[in-house]
């Protein structure tokens, strides 16, 4: 039932016209990267594929709808037996993608289509956006290690813990949300609050307090009064005069304001200067990529960030717009091609059943541009394959001597799931693999990154052309 009204009111009128067994094609897409970035990070199908493989409704549900009075006796009736039996094909979670190419292909009777939208939507949107802003943040920071902090500032308890999910897949280290650590198994990490030293009757008495509970892991938070004149001071007398007696070493000191980069750089001369040179430098306080990118030119000493309120909010640019259009209806065996036109040139959609590839360089190994044919297209990398580029459809282009790889798998077929769903440390590792070895640096830029190319085929193009000019669909006679 999280859905939106107006797709219980499409479906019921679907029902009434006689459409509950015409199969459509949806395709979900998103027309610009977040942050004005060269990608995205795809995440969220896991939960999509839990959603699907459980859609019903209950008889709560139903007693609601009848209430309403506006549905059919039979739409109803209909509801009550209702689960998923059409064919969902996807890019698997964790695949780099661009603006325009579909993430997610439903192809079903039009109710059970239509009924996913709102939950397909919330599954993808978010992960993907979250993932996305973590991976900024985790290149950002250069091998420094990232964790999770942004529990407390999320919108809530769901995106809080699949915002952790998220945020692992996009690289993240850990997380400070324990229940992500049970439900997923992202590894949680945590020390101390300001709390733990205020609650002490001195600074020194806290520090000494914790190492004496965890001397194999002590981290000590040092900017609860003074960084530099008091925080510091007790923490390296703890190293010395509580750790070092035990044969034990002080792992680490955070802070949590002030200037990072003059503090991170006084306190490792200071550490240093101690024999503490295997003591690491944590830091947190609204870090994002753009702040660790200046703590970098900035020459600071930081081993670890603590990321909160910025990357679980992706507080930049916190909506993903990620849409769900119909594509095409089938008729006998065919697909008849929809489009959407719009006054605004980039919400026109690509219509038919379509194929979604990527062209990698064989040189090289990294993706050269997407590709977006119809369903029963094949590409040869190894031959001429003529495409359109639609800034420039005058150009007689062609894909040759290439590797041309189909990027979607199917899902479910027939109402069956299909797929087995890697685990969340696959996912993370594919996109480190696709980060090193498949996407461009230039791709990767924070500022003017790359565009990645989205070009299609000849017959897609005719096709879209067609459409375009008559304004409504293409008959089978013209096709």
């Amino acid at each position: 039932m999280l859905m939106d009204y107006y797709e219980l009111t499409m479906a019921n009128g679907y029902f009434e016209q006689g459409f509950k067994d015409t199969i459509a094609v949806f395709d979900m897409f998103y027309r610009k990267n977040p942050d004005n970035g060269g990608f995205v990070v795809s995440a969220g199908l896991e939960q999509l594929i839990d959603y699907v493989s459980d859609m019903h409704f209950t008889e709560e549900d139903i007693d609601y709808l009848k209430s309403r009075k506006m549905f059919s006796e039979g739409f109803i009736e209909y509801l009550k037996n209702f689960k998923f039996t059409g064919t969902i094909e996807a890019v698997p979670e964790g695949t780099i993608v661009y603006p325009n190419t579909p993430i997610v292909t439903v192809t079903a009777p039009v109710i059970e289509a239509q009924l996913m939208e709102t939950m397909l939507l919330l599954c993808i949107n978010f992960q993907s956006l979250i993932a996305t802003k973590a991976s900024r943040i985790c290149r950002a920071a250069n091998g420094a290690v990232v964790m999770e902090f942004g529990a407390r500032r999320a919108q809530g308890p769901d995106a809080a813990m699949l915002g952790t999910r998220a945020c692992y897949i996009g690289g993240v280290n850990s997380t400070a949300t324990v229940i992500a650590d049970t439900k997923y198994g992202v590894p949680a990490v945590g020390t101390m609050a300001h709390s733990w030293v205020q609650f002490y009757p001195t600074e020194y008495e806290a520090f000494k307090a914790y190492a004496e509970v965890y001397p194999d892991d002590c981290v000590l938070l040092i900017d609860t009064y003074d960084i530099l004149r008091s925080g510091l001071v007790n923490a390296i007398r703890v190293a010395h005069e509580v750790l070092e007696p035990q044969g034990k070493r002080l792992k680490g000191i955070r802070i949590d304001s002030g200037d990072l980069a003059y503090f991170s750089k006084k306190i490792r001369k200071r550490l240093d200067a101690e024999g503490l040179t295997d003591c690491k430098i944590v830091v947190s306080n609204s870090v994002d990529e753009y702040l660790i990118s200046s703590l970098n030119t900035q020459g600071a000493k930081i081993d670890s960030y603590g990321v909160g309120e910025r990357m679980i909010t992706a507080k930049s640019d916190p909506v993903f717009g990620g849409v769900y259009k119909l594509v095409a209806v089938k008729d006998g065996d065919d697909f008849v091609p929809k489009i959407k036109i719009s006054e605004n040139i980039e919400k026109i959609t690509n219509p038919g059943k379509k194929k979604l590839w990527r062209i990698y360089s064989k040189e090289t190994g990294y993706g050269l541009a997407d590709l977006l044919t119809l369903y029963d297209e094949e590409v040869d990398g190894e031959k001429p394959f003529p495409y359109i580029d639609e800034l420039k459809p005058w150009k007689k282009m062609r894909f040759e001597n290439v590797i041309a790889k189909p990027l979607q798998v199917t899902i479910f077929k027939d109402g069956k799931l299909v797929y087995q769903k890697p685990e969340l440390k696959e996912i993370r590792e594919y996109v480190e693999f696709q980060l090193k070895n498949q996407v461009w640096e230039e791709e990767q830029r924070f500022e003017n990154p790359h565009i990645h190319y989205l070009d299609l085929s000849e017959k897609l193009y005719q096709v879209k052309e067609a459409l375009l000019a008559t304004g409504h669909d293409v008959s089978k006679e013209n096709k």
